[in-house]
């Protein structure tokens, strides 16, 4: 390790300090009413209602000959961008992305929702589609928008959150001329655990849950594209397993599931990352088992901002007295994180609603 290196952790570390310092400042306070992982989830799922938000959409061609369609929500040119990945099965229309959009809205930062091949109104023109670690997509577009902004962040969700992490481990170092600061929210870090963990959890219902859609879309690809997939089998999928080995693998080159669950999990690519870069999970997270929480690779990075709690079930962290009056502490927290980010100071005011004096649940 070079002199440099060690000058650049100690930066590193210091900011690290700093950021949690402002960070726990804001404890999150999960809904009473809300009583464990599942019911997080649900509600944020089923239940929330979408904030009212109108993006403009582009669509933007690929170097392969494909395209991906970007939705901006226009702020000041001055302040930062911010990219926003949503997760499997996800869209620009999920309501946790519109609800990034209206924060990032309410501090005039704009704002872009990148929709993965596939996820939009239109299927794609290319033989695949997505996967939980296929990052060149995310190049590609974070390469454009460096181009003409000053400053550009970035947040994953769910799968879009192992699509940033893992791009963020593959750059390394390289990444710091494109990112300034990354969060990612809820994502599998481990794959060959939290794969299995959903086709078992309460009785394969998320499962089946996402396999309506999938198998759908994988009906819809292999009309363009005859033979693409094996799609007598993938119609009698009952688990993601099934259906990634199938399909998911014969799209993308991969021997199998095992070989997609294997190679493709973030945890894997954290100690390659150099961007300063939330990680924010629940230990009663349904899809993500609390022993897959990279606890010890966060302490020990300069680099990774640990925010795990034991309570907020997956994409979800809902805090308040009722239904009618909750909020979303993840999102305000990925927000109020790269505020602490912009400003570069261990002090910042918030343009939302916190959980300020009560007793908070981060572990």
């Amino acid at each position: 390790m070079t002199a440099d290196t060690d000058r650049n952790d100690g930066e590193a570390f210091r900011r690290k300090a700093l950021i949690l310092e402002a960070l726990d400042r804001h404890p999150y306070c999960p809904a009473w009413w809300l009583p464990n992982g599942h019911a997080q989830t649900v509600f944020a799922t089923l239940v929330r209602r979408a904030p009212a938000i109108v993006a403009r959409r582009e669509r933007w061609e690929t170097p392969d000959g494909d395209f991906i369609d970007l939705h901006f929500r226009d702020g000041d040119p001055k302040q930062p961008t911010v990219l926003i990945l949503h997760g499997l099965e996800g869209s620009a229309q999920s309501k946790y992305v519109l609800g990034l959009h209206r924060l990032f809205a309410q501090l005039g930062w704009t704002s872009v929702a990148l929709e993965f091949r596939g996820c939009g109104s239109e299927m794609n023109r290319a033989p695949r589609l997505y996967h939980s670690g296929e990052t060149t997509d995310l190049a590609h577009v974070a390469r454009r928008l460096a181009e003409d902004r000053r400053i550009l962040c970035a947040v994953g969700i769910s799968l879009g959150g192992n699509v940033l992490a893992k791009w963020l481990g593959e750059m390394g170092g390289a990444a710091t001329t494109l990112i300034r600061a990354a969060a990612v929210v809820s994502a599998p870090f481990d794959l060959t655990i939290s794969g299995p963990h959903i086709d078992q959890a309460v009785g394969g219902a998320y499962a089946r849950h996402f396999l309506k859609k999938l198998i759908a879309k994988a009906t819809e690809k292999e009309r363009q594209y005859p033979g693409v997939i094996d799609i007598e089998r993938a119609k009698r999928c009952r688990t993601l397993y099934e259906f990634d080995d199938c399909a998911t693998a014969m799209l993308h080159g991969f021997s199998g599931a095992d070989e997609y669950w294997r190679t493709q999990g973030c945890g894997q690519f954290l100690s390659g990352i150099r961007v300063p870069t939330m990680l924010l999970s629940s230990a009663d997270d349904p899809f993500n088992p609390a022993g897959t929480l990279p606890r010890e690779q966060a302490s020990a990075s300069p680099y990774l901002i640990p925010q795990f709690t034991e309570r907020g079930g997956h994409v979800s962290f809902v805090y308040g007295a009722t239904p009618l009056t909750c909020g979303y502490w993840a999102e305000e927290q990925v927000v109020r994180y790269f505020e602490v980010i912009h400003q570069y100071r261990d002090v910042v005011t918030p343009v939302f609603r916190d959980n300020a004096g009560e007793v908070g649940a981060r572990s």
